[in-house]
């Protein structure tokens, strides 16, 4: 993208199949000084646009624009926009790295792990039909005697990690490179950290990204692999999941439960086992809510390197997938 005078006005375009992007994020990104950015079905001039801000792009979202330098995410996830065929090699994603984004995710994993832990649906449905009863008594394991695993260990898995392990858990976390924890938080990398992880914890906590490596990840073999009695809670990408395998762990009786985030095919079907399974707890995918602002701040951030010819700060490596 070539240098600009203040006075020009770089255009853009909202790319996305799955949610309305200009309904959700144009009130604060029409306010950024020298942007446009028009809904498809809008832009003048398509060989105008120099980004896009996009979340799951279609397969083609990326063809009629000839000059994009810049595709910026409206999350941490680029999964969605990398699969897209019409991507050009040679323009730049970059994605969102956001620190309250981090806070929130871990505060919804934190609330799963505790209602598993302190098994929170028997209270409900024993509140349903009125009825005292104490299930805590003689039954309750404390934190330190317990493991929790954390798969993936960049902003939003240490995150998560350093939250869990102030409740007094043991933390294990799985990471694809060599990285330090902090405080009692363990670290385990390389190729099988992922299963070396899963094998230790009685709450698996997942936020990977997803990659070549990573789908498919939680199968028959993996959950087998588990502790009896574990629970899943399955935050970072539906296509991470084997939902048959899953599901025939808990009818078996080998994972004790699941929080499940996000799904294969969303929306999740209503007539999909999933919602009335007694061990499941299904939310739609609504663990992480960033904020319009975050974006704005990254979109400004990520167009100013592009045009300065800087390295972006939030850049996605291609060949990684994050």
């Amino acid at each position: 993208m070539p240098s600009r005078s203040p006075s020009d006005v770089i255009e853009g375009v909202y790319l996305c199949d799955h949610l309305d992007l200009p309904r959700l994020f144009a009130p604060t990104l029409d306010a950024l000084p020298g942007l446009q950015i028009y809904a498809p079905d809008q832009v003048p001039d398509p060989a105008r646009i120099r980004f896009a801000v996009a979340w799951r792009p279609g397969p083609q979202a990326f063809t009629p624009y000839s000059d994009l330098s810049l595709v910026q995410s409206i999350a941490s996830g680029v999964d969605g926009i990398l699969a897209s065929h019409s991507l050009p090699r040679q323009v730049q994603v970059a994605r969102v790295r956001d620190p309250g984004q981090a806070h929130v995710m871990a505060g919804f994993a934190v609330w799963h792990l505790i209602w598993h832990h302190r098994k929170m649906g028997n209270y409900v449905r024993n509140a349903a039909n009125g009825l005292w009863k104490r299930t805590s008594f003689g039954a309750l394991i404390a934190p330190s005697d317990l493991t929790v695993g954390v798969l993936g260990f960049g902003l939003m898995g240490r995150t998560i990690a350093e939250a869990v392990e102030k409740l007094g858990f043991n933390v294990v976390a799985a990471s694809n490179t060599p990285r330090s924890g902090t405080g009692e938080i363990k670290v385990v990398s390389g190729p099988d950290a992922c299963q070396t992880v899963g094998q230790q914890a009685d709450f698996l906590i997942n936020v990977l990204p997803l990659t070549g490596a990573t789908q498919s990840l939680i199968n028959a073999d993996f959950l087998a692999s588990m502790k009896q009695s574990a629970v899943l809670i399955h935050l970072g990408r539906g296509e991470h999941v084997i939902e048959a395998d899953l599901l025939d762990s808990l009818e078996k009786g080998h994972l004790g439960g699941a929080s499940l985030d996000v799904f294969a095919t969303e929306p999740l079907a209503p007539d999909h086992p999933f919602w009335t399974h007694p061990k499941v707890l299904v939310t739609p995918h609504e663990a992480s809510v960033l904020p319009a602002a975050a974006v704005a701040t990254s979109l400004s951030r990520s167009l100013h390197e592009v045009v300065e010819g800087l390295p972006l700060t939030t850049g996605v490596d291609r060949n990684k997938g994050y």
